[in-house]
């Protein structure tokens, strides 16, 4: 049996191998008993139901199963990206219920293996050079996309519009009172800064770019560049990152920041942080990051639905797909205390 086998290869019970392959739940292992499972899943070429496996006995049918490879377009490794990380395995999960194998996992960095070619479809994942998306075209006709915004390329994509989320984000800092809000994450031809300063302009608040950080979006610039924020200016009651990963940067300086001023009875202002992607990390934070949620499982599933249709020559026409955002209110946003 196939999740016997899977768990013998990581030494967990047979039962963790099926809640994770299955999506149970987030929490039914650890990330590193995860990533082990599905590696250990793709080794042995998992099936994930009894009619797939029955198949196993036949050569033929082995031939006819679907392949394809994943391209990370903007990241050098899973680990870099915890929204990537999970999108990905949102990804795997619903290949596995396919039936269908990934041949190749293809980063940023990394030129496209003629193996690509033999595969059945190639997902590409993140906003995507054309130089690169040229290569990938070259190599294999059925495509699929995944990003946050739609692009000027001819082929299937699955969407969740960043500036709308970035607007969505603004509106409730505003709703609440913010009107001195700061920003950190990419600025170069990125749709959450856009949203952003779109969401600044309708409301009739002055753009201060004293305020803006251009910086990479991980936990640790995120942390950095909201220190340097801090040396700089006091005057902002809030800020909006561009992902949960700055953003979680963010909230550990300010607890840190609170707890040294505690001691020494002087009270630190009150900044409420929003952010974007809704990653599982954000429901653990101190507080509880308040962010817009895009629906990572539901635009695996489309993705795939569309790459399956492709791939049986179901259509030839581009189809673009558009998942919409939702606000997700924690305790990280607060009323402005100026309107209190």
């Amino acid at each position: 049996m196939s999740l016997k086998k899977i768990a013998e290869m990581t030494g967990v019970s047979p039962s963790t191998v099926s809640r994770v392959l299955n999506n149970t739940s987030s929490t039914c292992a650890s990330r590193e008993v995860r990533d082990r499972i599905f590696a250990a899943a793709r080794e042995i070429g998992y099936q994930p139901n009894e009619h797939a496996r029955s198949l196993r006995s036949s050569q033929a049918q082995k031939e006819t199963r679907r392949h394809v490879s994943i391209v990370l377009a903007r990241i050098t490794t899973l680990e870099a990206d915890p929204f990537f990380y999970e999108l990905f395995r949102e990804l795997e999960i619903t290949l596995f219920q396919n039936d269908i194998v990934i041949d190749h996992v293809v980063y940023a960095e990394e030129n496209l293996s003629r193996d690509v070619t033999r595969s059945h479809g190639v997902i590409i994942l993140g906003r995507c050079s054309q130089k690169l998306f040229r290569q990938i075209m070259d190599a294999n006709r059925n495509v699929v996309a995944i990003w946050r915004n739609t692009m000027d390329f001819d082929v299937d994509e699955v969407v969740c519009d960043g500036r709308k989320a970035a607007e969505l984000a603004m509106n409730h800092l505003i709703s609440l009172g913010h009107r001195n809000i700061a920003y950190i994450g990419d600025c170069s031809y990125e749709s959450r800064y856009i949203g952003y300063c779109d969401s600044l302009i309708r409301s009739n608040i002055p753009i201060n770019y004293d305020w803006i950080r251009q910086t990479d979006q991980t936990k640790a610039a995120g942390r950095a560049a909201f220190e340097e924020l801090l040396a700089r200016s006091d005057d902002f009651s809030a800020v909006f990152c561009a992902n949960d990963a700055t953003a979680i940067g963010v909230l550990e300086l300010l607890r840190e920041k609170r707890r040294q001023l505690r001691k020494k009875r002087v009270l630190f202002p009150e900044i409420s942080v929003i952010s974007i992607d809704n990653i599982e990390e954000s429901q653990d934070t101190s507080p509880y990051l308040t962010t817009i949620n895009i629906p990572r499982q539901e635009m695996a599933h489309m993705a795939v639905t569309l790459l399956c249709d492709r791939m049986s020559g179901n259509h030839s026409e581009h189809v673009r797909i558009e998942f919409p955002c939702r606000l997700i209110k924690r305790e990280s946003c607060h009323s402005c205390p100026s309107v209190v």
